[in-house]
């Protein structure tokens, strides 16, 4: 029995995983500024912890409550950072 057949779709995620992996160590090379760069890699972070979460998590089962679970503490982080944009922007 191969691989393949055990577990079907692991190597195609994993392969995403490792092409993501390779273009967030890009991300530090290309010709941005230093807060560009940043933003780039945490957006490709966001996308293989999306990944790992659904497919090697197996929270592609789960119902609409796990996301909500998880959804609000990242409105929260969100919020709790637009509050702040004043205080970081006026205050320099």
């Amino acid at each position: 029995m191969s691989v393949d057949s055990r577990y079907p779709g692991y190597i195609a995620i994993w392969t995403w995983l490792l092409v993501l992996l390779g273009i967030g160590l890009l991300c530090a090379y290309l010709p941005f500024g230093k807060a560009m760069a940043i933003f780039l890699i945490f957006m490709v972070a966001v996308i293989k912890a999306f990944l790992v979460a659904r497919h090697y998590m197996h929270l592609r089962t789960e119902n609409l409550l796990i996301y909500a679970i998880a959804g609000i503490p990242v409105l929260l982080l969100i919020g709790m950072t637009l509050a702040l944009v004043p205080d970081i922007v006026f205050n320099r």
